[in-house]
């Protein structure tokens, strides 16, 4: 691999990954608000009114952050995959546009008037603006899903001279890894806002702090978790399978299996060896792996001498990572159903340390984000459109010391804004769900608002 690939891709992995942080919180944040101001709306209850203030501003830090973060993404396609844009952009570049012009759209419209628009607009004005940016997030998932899925199983296009043109947009779109790829995505972000959700009001009860507040959202998360935690389990296998289907090699990889055969065992633990092309001190179960692979207890499995050398993935990364996800998928299942039972019990808030496990598991629903992230994007090595497009085809013609550079200058830059986010949420977070002001019964028309009619944290 030459330095210029290697530098580019650790580039927009960095890049990604520092991004997809933010839009898939605020992605599950902003249907956590449809529910909490849905549930005002019905009792008028002040606790729920200041829940709806205090996770409002969180959002509103978070969008900005995710905003800003991905700009950089679009202008990486010109700068550092030339080779990909030309080649493939008449389908990726409108897909792209597509998410601008029906989600961000969406969002930007609708997302002032949610955030400063509590004492402006009517009662049921507000909501619609709420379920609209939320509508805008899921969208925005959804096109960015169909494009990055479009690169995974690529259709409804025909190839003139080495570049991708458009046959069948519905083909493209609805390509064939895209309805199982989507709402795993979805469901990853929900269950990384629904972890953050608990975690915060666990925070708060083992410092008796808002502790009506933290007591619903806790359950709430509670809740959704338990309900949410299996079924991205099942939408996982169902993606599973399909990644059997149409992508053999990254299914090889991620189980590190190099032979092909039937009564697969399940490697719960290995150190895969590439040049050996075997796994040292496994761990594994026999059988297991054929019957959760291709649900048949002798179901075959391909392996990865079945492929070239050269179009092997790389094993290591999609390996691990891939059992750092299910893992955490596991143990969200389990701490969520565990504090279902506590909950029936009485004993939910009286265990402390049941609580301070949630503020432990916090970050896992992002962990698990970017594990899974790791299992596609290197699972699909060598290829950026599978089968079709090379990797190190898309890349720029470009000197190895100017990535070099923008790298050093995107790592700095990243982890400097990353360090004064979570600062300021840290301190938003200190300041807690405090009592909102109050909302005027019948005011539609707008109205220019004194000091004291200011949101709160609008000044700030």
């Amino acid at each position: 691999m030459n330095e210029t690939l290697l530098l580019s891709r650790l580039q927009f992995g960095w890049v990604i990954s520092f991004h997809i942080l933010f839009p898939a919180f605020t992605i599950g944040l902003a249907s956590w608000l449809v529910f909490l101001e849905a549930w005002w709306l019905k009792t008028r209850s002040e606790l729920l009114r200041d829940l709806v203030f205090f996770w409002m501003k969180i959002f509103a830090v978070s969008f900005g952050v995710g905003v800003v973060s991905g700009i950089v993404m679009s202008f990486q396609f010109g700068t550092n995959w030339a080779g990909f844009s030309a080649d493939a952009g008449n389908i990726v570049g409108p897909l792209l546009n597509y998410e601008v012009l029906t989600a961000f759209f969406v969002e930007a419209s609708f997302l002032g008037i949610m955030l400063f628009g509590w004492r402006r607009v009517g009662h049921k004005t507000h909501f619609a603006c709420t379920c609209m940016v939320a509508l805008g997030t899921l969208a925005s998932t959804f096109w960015i899903m169909s494009a990055n899925s479009w690169m995974q199983t690529p259709a409804g296009y025909t190839l003139k001279d080495g570049v991708f043109y458009p046959l069948s947009w519905w083909a493209i779109v609805f390509n064939p890894s895209f309805l199982y790829r989507l709402p795993h995505m979805a469901l990853a972000a929900f269950l990384s806002t629904a972890f953050m959700i608990g975690g915060i009001s666990t925070y708060y009860l083992l410092r008796d702090r808002f502790a009506d507040k933290a007591r619903l959202c806790l359950k709430c998360a509670v809740a959704f978790v338990a309900i949410v935690a299996p079924l991205q389990i099942f939408v996982g296998d169902l993606s599973g399978q399909e990644v059997r289907h149409n992508q053999p090699a990254k299914l090889a990889a991620i189980e590190a299996h190099w032979n092909t055969s039937r009564d697969v065992p399940l490697v719960l633990f290995a150190v895969p060896d590439e040049k050996t092309q075997r796994n040292d001190y496994a761990l594994d179960v026999p059988h297991l792996g054929s019957l959760i692979l291709t649900h048949s207890w002798h179901g075959a499995v391909e392996g990865l001498k079945s492929f070239p050398a050269d179009d092997r993935p790389p094993v290591a990364i999609p390996f691990y990572a891939f059992r750092i996800m299910v893992g955490l998928g596991v143990l969200m299942w389990l701490i969520a159903w565990y504090g279902i039972w506590k909950w029936r019990r009485g004993t939910l808030l009286a265990a402390r340390g049941y609580l301070r496990a949630w503020i432990w598991m916090m970050p896992s629903g992002f962990i698990a984000l970017l594990t899974g992230w790791y299992v596609a994007e290197v699972g699909r090595q060598p290829w950026v459109v599978y089968g079709l497009l090379r990797t190190a085809d898309a890349v720029s013609p470009v000197p190895a010391g100017s990535v070099l550079a923008s790298l050093i200058l995107y790592v700095a830059v990243y982890a400097a804004l990353f360090g004064f986010v979570g600062w300021y949420l840290l301190k938003m977070l200190r300041v807690g769900p405090v009592a909102a002001p109050q909302r005027l019964a019948h005011q539609t028309a707008a109205r220019p608002l004194s000091l004291a009619d200011e949101e709160p944290g609008a000044r700030s």
